[in-house]
């Protein structure tokens, strides 16, 4: 019975996702005719109506946020990495933040709304066999992030966890992004149960996932911290994620 309704809810879900990225990405080219933030607003809109999306599929989102975590504001996200519903439900979520990212250039091409934004939303498209442009990419991006008040994300696994499970981090390029936007303050952000979304590449897409997810409490800066925290956000998300799976008591 589970997999006759992960189909049948698969059809609307298919429907709604592929509208959704046509729709958006005709309305960022011409709303990017007028700014940047028009377009930024444009592509936040686009992140919130895809999280909507996958409610169809009876998904339950359960959101902790940190009452220090406010709106408009600049930050310095740090987290894990199950699939790429990461993005946009982080971008949904903090819709006056316009949160960039970074990501990888492949995403760049291809992609109707996704790719348009990483080329001309102010994000870090990097590529992972040129360490060089990797670094000024992400260094510039966290930089301008700063400057204008707006926020970045990193997830330093470099990659998706197709099983959920926390991989190892990469923290070269977080320690850039943390030195270049040295007075955004540090949020980590734990993400659990995306993978199952996409765990069949939508074919078929899974009836009622629980997909959680948790911003911790601002970490504010000091000179050369960006080691520390790196490890203090990682720790943040292990706890976090063994929380969240901890068998709970029977009796």
């Amino acid at each position: 019975m589970k997999r006759v309704l992960d189909w049948l809810v698969t059809v609307p879900v298919l429907v709604g996702f592929g509208g959704s990225l046509l729709f958006f990405d005709l309305l960022g080219r011409v709303t990017r005719l007028f700014g940047r933030r028009p377009f930024e607003w444009t592509m936040a809109c686009l992140q919130r109506s895809l999280v909507e999306v996958f409610r169809v599929t009876g998904t339950r989102i359960t959101v902790e946020r940190h009452p220090e975590v406010r709106p408009r504001t600049g930050y310095a996200l740090v987290a894990n990495h199950q699939s790429l519903f990461d993005i946009a439900l982080i971008g949904g979520l903090l819709f006056t933040n316009y949160p960039k990212y970074v990501a990888k250039k492949e995403l760049s091409r291809g992609i109707p709304s996704i790719s348009l934004n990483l080329r001309h939303g102010g994000n870090a498209v990097i590529d992972r066999q040129d360490r060089r442009q990797a670094v000024t990419a992400i260094r510039d991006v966290a930089a301008d992030a700063q400057a204008r008040g707006v926020s970045i994300v990193i997830f330093p696994e470099g990659t998706r966890s197709r099983d959920g499970e926390l991989g190892p981090f990469k923290p070269a390029g977080t320690r850039v992004m943390l030195e270049a936007a040295d007075r955004l303050p540090v949020v980590p952000v734990a993400i659990d149960g995306s993978w199952r979304l996409l765990a069949a590449n939508l074919f078929p897409v899974p009836f009622r996932t629980q997909v959680r997810i948790r911003f911790g409490k601002p970490i504010e800066r000091v000179p050369g911290d960006a080691t520390a925290l790196t490890d203090e956000a990682r720790a943040f998300i292990e706890a976090t994620l063994t929380s969240w799976r901890k068998p709970v008591p029977v009796g």
